[in-house]
């Protein structure tokens, strides 16, 4: 082989080890993940985020997902009664990714299996047996959801993962606690129905009484300003439109007091 040849050769072969070199020192890390460097086991607490990095060549980078994530939970647990219920639960989290690291080197890569699944189980359970099944199955489902992920949040966001949100899906009561609940909340809509109609009737009572003591003050009032000579005169004022008619007449009206009598007479 000449001279030439073995230089030749000798390039190839740097050419390709330098190849093998910068391949082997870059990593891409994908986009909404995290990636955990570790050297021969070791984590280096060193965390990328998206796009490519230059690392030790024997460097391993670990990526992680810091995307939103579901876990959907289907249970039996107790109502505060001793009931079993079914229930139906979700929860939204995220990794932490400036915690990414530590997450991987003291949990591992499935922390949700390891630690947010049971943490959440347990705390559906805590939760749900504080409560009765009535106020589980009315409108306070809200308010129980946030509690649930208030306990979930405490244990593990210090841990590295970010709880959003907890979802009561679905709430499965025993019929014949259903059809109770039902009934009793029917019984107080008419409770309160009829207290409505209660409260308008006694409005109309005593609209009613107002009303009445009204006409009764107008009858007081126009009864103590009729006096005897008052009808006296409207009696002669009577007589006299009488009179003024076109038809003949003789009329005689007698004063029972002064016993003198007024005689009109008049014709055509």
């Amino acid at each position: 082989m000449s001279q030439r040849s073995v230089r030749g050769l000798g390039l190839l072969v740097l050419v390709l080890l330098g190849t093998l070199i910068a391949v082997s020192s870059t990593s891409c890390v994908r986009t909404g993940h995290v990636g955990v460097v570790s050297v021969f086991g070791r984590v280096t607490g060193q965390a990328l985020g998206e796009g490519i990095h230059v690392v030790n060549p024997a460097a391993l980078v670990t990526q992680l997902s810091v995307k939103t994530q579901e876990v959907k939970e289907r249970a039996s647990v107790p109502s505060k009664e001793g009931l079993i219920m079914g229930v139906e639960a979700s929860i939204l989290y995220h990794l932490d990714p400036a915690q990414a690291a530590g997450v991987y080197q003291k949990v591992g890569a499935n922390y949700a299996d390891v630690l947010l699944i049971p943490t959440f189980r347990s705390g559906i359970r805590a939760i749900t047996a504080a409560n009765t099944a009535a106020s589980l199955y009315s409108d306070a489902r809200e308010s129980i959801a946030r509690s649930i992920m208030e306990d979930v949040a405490r244990q593990v966001t210090p841990r590295g993962i970010v709880v959003e949100n907890v979802l009561l899906r679905d709430l499965q009561l025993p019929d014949t606690l259903k059809l109770a609940i039902e009934a009793k909340q029917q019984a107080q809509q008419d409770a309160q129905r009829m207290e409505f109609v209660l409260q308008r009737e006694k409005q109309e009572a005593e609209r009613k009484r107002v009303e009445a003591s009204g006409i009764k003050d107008f009858q007081d009032i126009v009864s103590q300003g009729i006096s005897e000579k008052l009808l006296e005169w409207k009696g002669i004022e009577a007589t006299i439109e009488l009179v003024k008619s076109q038809n003949s007449k003789v009329i005689v009206v007698g004063n029972s007091k002064t016993g003198l009598p007024l005689i009109y007479s008049g014709e055509r």
